[in-house]
């Protein structure tokens, strides 16, 4: 499609209509979608890790729950997009491997989306879908025209949020 426009791991992108963001094999990452309906102005981040504080190489924004989310707020009031009129839908954080420990470093999919709550919880932005956690991976498309969240699975189908 033409007016797709890939975000890599660790990376995020914005767009306005009739453009789509679109971001591939969403495991323990998370996959936050902004979006204002008034403007049809769209964001989309690829979430790796939940907090840039606790790394010392922490240069790219895009990579943490914390940065990553005003990052993309900022770029998308760029574009015209009010922060009042911004919704959320969020998918991914799987846990994509099975643990026999309680070890709080292998719920980085749990943590994820915990900390990208946080983050938007702290900047009143509302999550109106979710589709997180389990056990399997996911790609995800959002499209600035009309704020669809699509996500595909291998073997646990597609749905539209």
């Amino acid at each position: 499609m033409d007016n797709m426009i890939i975000v890599g791991m660790a990376d995020l992108n914005t767009a306005k209509s009739p453009f789509a963001l679109t971001t591939l094999g969403l495991g323990s990452c998370v996959g936050v979608a902004l979006y204002d309906a008034e403007v049809k102005v769209a964001g989309l981040a690829h979430i790796m890790l939940p907090d840039s504080t606790t790394f010392s190489n922490n240069g790219n924004a895009a990579k943490f729950a914390d940065t990553a989310t005003i990052r993309l707020l900022l770029q998308m009031q760029r574009l015209g997009a009010k922060k009042t009129n911004i919704k959320a839908k969020i998918a991914g954080g799987a846990q994509m491997f099975a643990f026999n420990s309680n070890n709080d470093s292998m719920r980085i999919g749990e943590k994820n989306v915990e900390a990208v709550l946080k983050y938007l919880a702290k900047h009143n932005i509302p999550v109106v879908a979710n589709d997180t956690g389990k056990n399997y991976g996911r790609t995800v498309t959002l499209y600035a025209e009309d704020g669809r969240f699509v996500i595909k699975t291998i073997g646990h189908g597609s749905k539209t949020l």
